[in-house]
């Protein structure tokens, strides 16, 4: 019974594009200035990590944002890296992350030399649950010399890093008083909430840095590449120092003052995400416009739940996710058979704390993240499956 279900919902799936064999999870979509933004840099010749593009990016960013800086990197994990590195993320330090997070939140803080140390999600938002942490905070560390210690480690917790699941924003006025209480810094996870409020402000807002990513599947994409996001001007210069290698400036000396990292994004990958930028607005519209459809088809299925963004948010619902009543329906059955009706589909990723390089760090109680990976999907999310103002689709 449960597989005619989900045969019956791929065909439902299949009507949202009519024509289309298989339907991916998500793809970009190109149809304004790329070409001609593009074509532009091979013409001039500035294909590679300097040119006018990346300057034009950031500035571009920052406005859309509404944070003071913007600084583009070859990827969403050198963004998160650096993020930490700048609010002093030291080794042998401690970063409480989500359990339930793709797996470059952990990677970039053992690059920091730091701990990953895993923290349970709300089943309200999907990312850091802010009253369960301060129960947690309250039993696992003190306050010392104005730093956060885990009591049982001896380490410091330096920092949080909330990730916003899917676009959805985590409760941030609560985890911002958790951290205030516990002096811990937050850096925020914005890899997947481009064009996401919170009360009304751009996600990257709230952290003391933050971390985007224009990954092919993202919001918009660069092909690949990230950003820095930051309010505050002195850590945005280091944060283009460290990422151009640390070269102090000069005409022709190469003179490097500390260990830098060639994290800097190539010029032809800026002028591809100028052009998405200039429509992302009609991206979130047609993702909005989605989510309305996907509504509508599977209101009539009973133990299916499509998550909805909270009063407080605005979501860019990056990937439209369902959650199944883990006692009617099997995530491993239903993707079996989205997949082979050609609807791909995926599941929420293994949690951190089951993966290999990650099971020996420390851990509050998960089952919230626990019960998640039996009961999350995304189905396909691509923008052109959605409509915008003109009622067309593109």
């Amino acid at each position: 019974m449960s597989a005619n279900i989900w045969r019956e919902l791929a065909r439902e799936i299949h009507s949202l594009q009519p024509g289309k064999t298989v339907l991916p999870l998500h793809e970009p979509l190109f149809e304004g200035n790329e070409k001609t933004y593009v074509f532009d840099c091979i013409e001039a010749g500035w294909v590679s990590s300097v040119g006018k593009y990346v300057d034009r990016f950031e500035n571009m960013l920052a406005e859309y944002t509404g944070v003071r800086r913007a600084i583009a990197v070859m990827n969403g994990t050198a963004a998160l890296h650096i993020a930490l590195k700048l609010v002093g993320v030291q080794p042998g330090d401690e970063v409480l992350i989500p359990s339930l997070t793709f797996v470059a939140t952990g990677n970039a803080v053992t690059y920091c030399g730091a701990k990953p140390h895993f923290i349970d999600v709300s089943k309200a938002t999907l990312g850091v649950d802010p009253y369960k942490l301060d129960d947690y905070l309250k039993e696992t560390a003190i306050i010392k010399n104005n730093v956060c210690i885990n009591k049982k480690t001896g380490n410091i917790i330096r920092a949080v890093v909330p990730m916003h699941t899917f676009g959805h924003p985590v409760d941030l006025d609560p985890l911002l008083e958790v951290c205030d209480r516990f002096r811990i810094i937050m850096v925020e996870d914005a890899a997947e909430s481009l064009g996401s409020l919170y009360k009304g402000v751009h996600t990257g807002n709230f952290g003391k840095t933050a971390a985007l990513s224009f990954n092919g599947n993202k919001i918009i994409t660069t092909g690949g590449g990230g950003a820095i996001l930051t309010n505050d001007e002195g850590l945005a210069n280091y944060a283009k120092h460290l990422t151009t290698t640390a070269k102090v400036p000069h005409s022709w000396q190469y003179v490097h003052d500390e260990i830098g990292y060639n994290y800097r994004m190539p010029n032809i990958n800026a002028a591809l995400g100028c052009a998405q930028l200039e429509s992302i607005e009609g991206y979130l519209c047609k993702k909005r416009s989605l989510n309305d459809k996907y509504h509508q088809i599977l209101s009539k299925y009973d133990g299916i739940t499509l998550f909805k963004e909270n009063s407080n948010s605005k979501s860019n619902f990056w990937l439209q996710t369902i959650i199944l009543e883990p006692s009617q329906y099997s995530v491993e059955t239903a993707l079996k058979t989205l997949i082979e009706n050609k609807i791909i589909a995926r599941p929420i990723w293994k949690p951190l704390h089951l993966l290999k390089p990650f099971v020996d760090f420390e851990r509050s109680d998960l089952s919230i993240t626990e019960q998640l990976q039996d009961q999350v999907i995304n189905l396909p999310s691509s923008p052109y499956l959605g409509e915008c103002n003109d009622g067309k689709k593109t």
